[in-house]
């Protein structure tokens, strides 16, 4: 029998050429390649008859090989094999372009599973480039499809998946009185059936069933993460006097939120455990400020402090900040990005080894093997919808259980904060600064979306700056979706004729990005045009429009991020969402977006609308680093599996507390938070 955790060479059919191709798709081990579920499926006619053929479906059908029609060469010079088989008494050509090594692949008179779509010829039948069925995934209707790359094909893994199936049998690690509770299928029989599905029914059961198995795994991380933590052998940072003269020195008086905020977390800076606190705020709210405070007195009390953000941008953003608040009480302030010279980084990782007193701001550069804190006494994380458990338990683990203060400028509702972040004590800033002003928010249908650029215009002339969001970068021929580079040349050469206006998106270098941001802050720059690159940490007090364009294709969260780049400064400001509104729930989406422009109450609408989500149309999600789970769809399934997890913790029966342990080994042996074997 196979081992889940052998490498994916021991495979049939696996040479240096194809081991290369798997391993960039992340599957290295046989445990990968399992876990490398369908993005989705096709719902497969399976031997209908010739009457019933649609040419838009595709279907399976099995055929006899009557023989080869040759090559010839077409007029754009490619090679086009045909060869002719039997289906019930009519003849099916199938037809291949740039495949001459097909034909050895049949046998005339050997039956054959063709898959594809059947187009009636006159009193024939064709069809182009079918894919001949593989036994295990031919038992049914249903066709997995994976997520592509490196020139890997559906068949190619079809046979390895379906190889190691052959040659494993799954083990449960639940326990048995868990799996009769929630009437699931065995971890077996849900692996099987997430590749090659004998039903709808059975498809469905074992996404249920693995989809349990992450949410209960990452529960499991979580609270044993949070034990871990509660322990009293954390440092205990007194209150400095100086806060007083911080608080003086601050140019606006804090919230009453802010200040509750604060005295959470002084109060935890305070006491001898590790500090594990998730500030939540609204865009806006000044968490930034709340943050700067608890570095402050961490510094002045002799330690270094850390404060980690997912972008350069926001990591030069926050140093300035810094420089202006703290610089004058004479706080060691350092950044540190992948974009700071050779030569820097090493001055800086050298004083990090020493003991000074310190605050360093950066990206993941924080988190590299050699940055070595001599005395890290506050880790600050900001944006946690970036950062992972896996990257927080990182910086963690650089100093003698510093405090931890994980900051996050997405609202999610309280009900799934307490699941999501069952690691951490939670703090919200829920109201917003005084001064503030909410920013109006229109929704055009598509006919009706020159509208926003007329307003944008009329902003520009008063002196503004207007940001243009498109889901794409390049234009995509199967959607009609705006993209930046497709809306550049409209604009450039129609209403913004004569403007000054920039693309901004991610596949551009580091430092292309901030010299175009640089000029967009320096108002040389009129109007960008960009992905969602700008949704973190851009901030432009002059930009008081912002056009979201096929709004229906953002989730409600990233809409509220992306309208929080605007009404930073003293103008008026105005959001507009332009797209298709067909279906109620978009219309009820972007109603959302009209009618409020608080975070929370955002939050807390897409949670009821999102119910239980989709279950069919899978795709590899990237979230928290699940493969299947989403946080907001799937709430109902975490709410059971925390439960369990916390229950299964409790336990003192020691078949249960074993089960903790194989658990707790197996998340740190694997990376994925579904675990087997």
């Amino acid at each position: 029998m196979m081992d889940v955790s052998n490498d994916v060479s021991i495979l049939k059919g696996v040479g240096p050429k194809l081991l290369e191709k798997l391993n960039k798709c992340g599957i290295f081990t046989i445990m990968d390649l399992l876990l490398y579920f369908p993005r989705d499926y096709e719902f497969l006619g399976n031997n209908v008859s010739v009457n019933e053929i649609n040419n838009d479906e595709k279907n399976v059908l099995t055929c006899f090989c009557m023989g080869c029609c040759g090559d010839v060469r077409t007029k754009t010079g490619k090679y086009l094999t045909t060869i002719r088989f039997n289906y019930n008494g009519t003849i099916i050509e199938g037809k291949w372009f740039n495949q001459r090594f097909i034909k050895n692949t049949f046998k005339i008179g050997e039956k054959y599973d063709l898959i594809g779509k059947f187009k009636k010829v006159g009193n024939k039948i064709e069809v182009v480039n079918p894919i001949v069925g593989i036994k295990v995934a031919m038992e049914n209707e249903i066709v997995p499809k994976y997520s592509l790359k490196e020139e890997l094909t559906d068949k190619i893994l079809i046979k390895l998946i379906s190889n190691c199936l052959e040659n494993i049998k799954i083990k449960d690690n639940l326990p048995q009185e868990m799996i009769d509770k929630y009437k699931m299928v065995d971890l077996d029989f849900a692996v099987r059936n997430i590749h090659f599905p004998s039903g709808r029914n059975e498809l469905e059961k074992a996404i249920i069933r693995l989809k349990f198995q992450e949410l209960f795994t990452y529960s499991m991380k979580l609270l044993l993460l949070k034990r871990k933590l509660k322990v009293e052998n954390g440092i205990s940072f007194p209150w400095v006097k100086e806060l007083g003269d911080l608080k003086a020195a601050l140019p606006y008086s804090l919230t009453e939120a802010q200040t509750r905020v604060v005295r959470e977390i002084l109060r935890d800076q305070k006491s001898l455990f590790p500090m594990n606190r998730l500030v939540q705020g609204d865009v806006g709210s000044g968490k930034t400020i709340v943050a700067l405070i608890a570095i402050f007195n961490v510094v002045k009390c002799g330690y270094q402090a850390t404060l980690m953000v997912p972008t350069e941008i926001l990591a030069s953003q926050h140093y300035e900040e810094a420089k202006k608040l703290l610089g004058p009480f004479g706080i060691h302030i350092e950044l540190l990005t992948g974009s700071t010279s050779a030569k820097e980084k090493r001055r800086i990782k050298e004083i990090i080894t020493t003991e000074t007193p310190m605050v360093v701001i950066g990206t993941h550069a924080l988190i590299q093997e050699d940055v070595d804190f001599k005395n890290l006494g506050l880790v600050v994380t900001d944006e946690q919808h970036r950062f992972g458990v896996e990257q927080r338990n990182r910086l963690i683990n650089k100093g003698r259980r510093p405090d931890v203060l994980v900051m996050t400028a997405t609202p999610i509702p309280r009900t799934l904060a307490l699941y999501v972040y069952s690691d951490l004590d939670i703090s919200v800033i829920d109201k917003l600064p005084p001064g503030r002003k909410p920013v109006k928010t229109e929704f055009y249908n598509g006919d009706h979306r020159m509208l926003a650029y007329d307003l944008a215009l009329d902003e520009i002339r008063k002196g503004r700056q207007v940001y243009i969001v498109c889901p794409l970068i390049e234009e995509d021929e199967k959607l009609s979706l705006n993209s930046v580079e497709k809306l550049y040349d409209e604009l450039r050469d129609g209403v913004f004729r004569g403007i000054n206006i920039e693309i901004l998106h991610g596949k551009m270098k580091p430092k292309e990005k901030d010299e175009i941001i640089n000029r967009f802050k320096g108002d040389e720059t009129k109007v960008i045009i960009s992905t969602t690159v700008i949704e973190v940490g851009v901030n432009v007090p002059n930009a008081s429009v912002m056009i979201i364009e096929n709004a229906e294709r953002f989730g409600l969260a990233q809409l509220h991020q992306l309208r929080g780049r605007v009404g930073r400064g003293q103008y008026e400001s105005y959001c507009v969402l332009t797209g298709n509104a067909k279906t109620d729930n978009t219309k009820r989406r972007m109603e959302i977006m009209t009618e409020s422009t608080d975070g929370f109450y955002i939050s807390e609408q897409d949670l009821k609308l999102r119910g239980s989500g989709e279950l069919f149309g899978l795709k590899q999600s990237g979230d928290e680093g699940f493969v299947l789970a989403n946080l907001y769809d799937d709430v109902k399934i975490l709410r059971c599996a925390r439960e369990e997890g916390k229950m299964l913790l409790d336990s003192e029966d020691p078949n249960k507390v074993k089960l903790c342990r194989d658990i707790a080994y197996s998340l740190e042996r694997w990376s994925k938070y579904i675990c087997f074997n």
